[in-house]
């Protein structure tokens, strides 16, 4: 699993879900397309498989929700389902790579999860990144049949049972209620070792567990995604207690944008805080930025945007 971190990437969120019918989805497809010609180095698209109506919990940091944190949508908004979605905007990109953030891989059987995966790799030639957590929705989970409080030790199988079916020919596993043997899954994924497990969480010991054990990236939460700096370090103390000493782990870090007096976004603004942000030992700088309606405007936009952070991080 040892790898030399890439240099300093930038990141953007590709939009899946909508208050209220769009009318149509061409403009995901557009800004895709935009992405990938601006130079832009992965786009990551979020998960939600069906709704409760207790939105509220989001804001609850106790169980997985972030402190202050409302959910996009109410109960009916559309949402995407992220693989499919990345499978789509596969076929009309050809180098940004695509990540979920986050994706709730508990609540896919392990299995076919790891054959979707894998498939979207092999057909994208090898740009897929798993970002993966638990989720703060309970009433996702009895959806699904499973159990909410269980969630942590599902997660740790479903991610168990991936990187098996990833990395062996003739796979076998028995563990915590599922077993097979001598399982064939072809095609593997074309990353060597199968798709990159970017693993989000708060620091604490269950998250560095699961970093230590899958993870090529973390994807942090709550007060260490306020706190970078203070974050990662905790963290990379943590993973190394769990007999992970070597920090070969990507780490997200989020940059919004800034804007001038007339409300509109400022480049080297938002930039300003990229070197703080690296020296912190983020490796992917995720922005949200604003998209012009005009795809020319916006092409222009995002392109100053990546110029202007490559500049600072070569």
């Amino acid at each position: 699993m040892s790898q030399a971190l890439p240099r300093p990437q930038l990141s953007m969120g590709l939009t899946t879900f909508a208050a209220a019918d769009p009318g149509g989805w061409e403009r995901l497809f557009d800004h895709a397309r935009l992405f990938d010609r601006a130079g832009v180095d992965r786009l990551v698209v979020s998960d939600h498989v069906a709704f409760g109506e207790n939105l509220e919990a989001y804001g609850r940091p106790e169980i997985g929700g972030v402190q202050g944190g409302k959910q996009p949508t109410g109960p009916d908004g559309l949402w995407l389902e992220p693989l499919t979605v990345l499978t789509a905007v596969g076929a009309v990109t050809s180098r940004v790579r695509l990540g979920t953030n986050i994706l709730q891989a508990a609540l896919r059987r392990p299995a076919v999860l790891a054959k979707t995966a894998s498939t979207l790799d092999v057909l994208s030639g090898g740009r897929l990144d798993l970002g993966v957590g638990v989720g703060w929705q309970r009433e996702e989970y009895e959806a699904a049949g499973l159990s909410f409080e269980g969630r942590g030790r599902l997660l740790d199988q479903t991610l168990e049972v991936l990187q098996t079916l990833w990395r062996e020919q003739r796979a076998s596993y028995d563990g915590d209620g599922l077993r097979f043997e001598n399982i064939h899954q072809m095609p593997k994924p074309v990353q060597p070792g199968g798709v990159p497990i970017w693993v989000s969480g708060t620091v604490n010991r269950n998250v560095a567990r699961r970093l230590a054990r899958f993870g090529s990236g973390w994807i942090p939460w709550g007060p260490a995604a306020a706190d970078p700096r203070a974050g990662i370090a905790a963290m990379r103390e943590a993973v190394a207690a769990e007999g992970r000493t070597a920090w070969d782990i990507q780490v997200v870090g989020t940059l919004r944008a800034a804007r001038n007096d007339n409300g509109e976004p400022d480049v080297k603004a938002t930039l300003e805080r990229v070197p703080d942000l690296v020296e912190a030992g983020v490796t992917d700088v995720r922005v949200t930025w604003p998209i012009p309606d005009d795809i020319d405007i916006a092409e222009e936009s995002v392109t100053a945007l990546v110029q202007g952070f490559r500049a600072l991080t070569r």
